[in-house]
């Protein structure tokens, strides 16, 4: 690897963004989208990305299963457990009598104090998030449509030629606008 590689590895691993990587690096902007990407199929860079999130993970700790663990954490723990609620108001049990599961879901708690009473704000992170990444990581949730066919495909042309060539210009100007708004 030569410096300007090197270099690219240790700015990767700040965003983990490969075009802004590669401009910090020094690579030209123009080409840094192009430049980034190539430079993450080379074997000795990726082995060095690798090794080096591999021992950030090591140092803080920080792994896959945590995340996930966090995560159900969030997911799992039922509300009732921290707050209390009914006729009389909301009440929220004392912080130290929360286990680390249960603390874990608390996203925020503050308390206002006034000469006429006050009041306590209390919010819970996002079960309904922490499930969506949950099912996401399973597999559960599938964005992408895999069309598979065998055989051969028929194809018509369902524009006139006048339509076809607004159409065409139309994405052409897109493209050139797009080019230019990369130049940029």
């Amino acid at each position: 690897m030569n410096a300007r590689q090197k270099r690219f590895v240790d700015e990767y691993l700040v965003d983990l963004n490969a075009t802004q990587a590669a401009i910090r690096a020094g690579y030209v902007e123009k080409t840094a989208k192009s430049i980034g990407q190539e430079n993450l199929t080379k074997p000795d860079i990726k082995n060095a990305i690798a090794a080096a999130l591999a021992e950030r993970s090591k140092r803080t700790g920080v792994t896959a299963d945590r995340v996930v663990q966090e995560l159900a954490r969030i997911a799992f723990v039922d509300t009732r457990q921290i707050f209390e609620w009914g006729p009389n108001g909301v009440t929220l049990r004392p912080s130290d009598e929360l286990t680390d599961d249960e603390a874990a879901i608390v996203a925020e708690v503050s308390e206002t104090r006034s000469a006429v009473g006050g009041s306590i704000k209390a919010k819970r992170f996002d079960k309904l998030k922490a499930l969506e990444l949950l099912g996401r990581h399973l597999g559960m949730f599938n964005d992408k449509v895999d069309l598979k066919h065998s055989g051969s495909v028929t194809h018509t042309n369902i524009f006139d030629p006048e339509t076809r060539a607004l159409i065409l210009a139309s994405i052409e100007k897109d493209d050139r606008r797009a080019d230019s708004r990369e130049e940029s």
